[in-house]
């Protein structure tokens, strides 16, 4: 048997890999990551599977249902939302797994700041604008942010920030960037990025606290700051230029 660990993308069904809905389909148990996973991906698990939903178990208790299925001989499909790569708590899983000499694969899924870009339409990365997307978040209750990860670090840089898990303080994060940004800078906030409910707020870091404490959002949405987000006087990619000579269109070629 295996486990398989399927990034269930940032919330619409349509918006998991062929591969994790493939997995989903074929495996007798899955455990999924309550609210968090559209309930229609359940559906696609085959008649009289285990279903359960991993939000009020502990992590021994995970392991638990892991090992039962192990003993079983059942493939297990492991939902998480978003992709795994990042603030997924799959580490700890994988490591017990690993003692345990239990095999799992992984799949990867789309990330929230993926979806909050294309609710958007905005590319965070331009020509002479900015060239960089720093992926953080402020500390919380499950993880305190290392010393060296502070928001002014990342700002100094005036890269595109997306800083998840921060809604709650999102006053913390105005007061945090504006030095570095500027109250001018454009904001953004997508609130379930991909689920029938998005919500986008759109401000700069001037306006933006007032705007998410009016409408109440509280979880489940992303923070995007950076110049790109409104940039409209921006050069244009080399990439595509009549002058770049590039493999697959040399310059002056047929």
């Amino acid at each position: 048997m295996t486990i398989h660990f399927i990034g269930a993308g940032p919330g619409a069904p349509d918006l998991i890999t062929l591969r994790g809905r493939d997995l989903i389909a074929a495996c007798p148990v899955c455990l999924h990551a309550g609210s968090l996973v559209p309930q229609a991906m359940l559906g696609w698990c085959p008649p009289g599977a285990r279903i359960v939903d991993t939000a009020p178990l502990d992590l021994d208790a995970i392991i638990a249902e892991m090992q039962a299925a192990d003993a079983a001989g059942q493939d297990v499909a492991r939902l998480h939302s978003g992709d795994l790569s990042i603030w997924s708590a799959c580490a700890e899983q994988y490591r017990r797994l690993d003692a345990l000499g239990i095999p799992y694969t992984v799949t990867p899924g789309v990330p929230a700041f993926a979806a909050a870009a294309a609710a958007l339409k905005r590319e965070l990365t331009l020509p002479g604008v900015a060239q960089s997307l720093v992926l953080t978040r402020t500390s919380g209750r499950a993880s305190v942010m290392p010393e060296r990860e502070k928001l002014a670090a990342f700002a100094a840089s005036g890269a595109t920030l997306a800083i998840h898990l921060s809604i709650h303080v999102v006053e913390q994060v105005v007061v945090e960037l504006t030095p570095f940004y500027g109250a001018d800078c454009p904001v953004a906030v997508v609130f379930r990025a991909s689920w029938p409910e998005e919500t986008v707020l759109a401000g700069t870091l001037g306006d933006i606290a007032a705007q998410v404490r009016a409408s109440a959002l509280e979880r489940t949405a992303l923070i995007l700051v950076g110049p790109a987000l409104a940039a409209r006087d921006f050069g244009e990619s080399a990439l595509y230029s009549v002058d770049y000579d590039r493999r697959f269109r040399p310059r002056g070629g047929a």
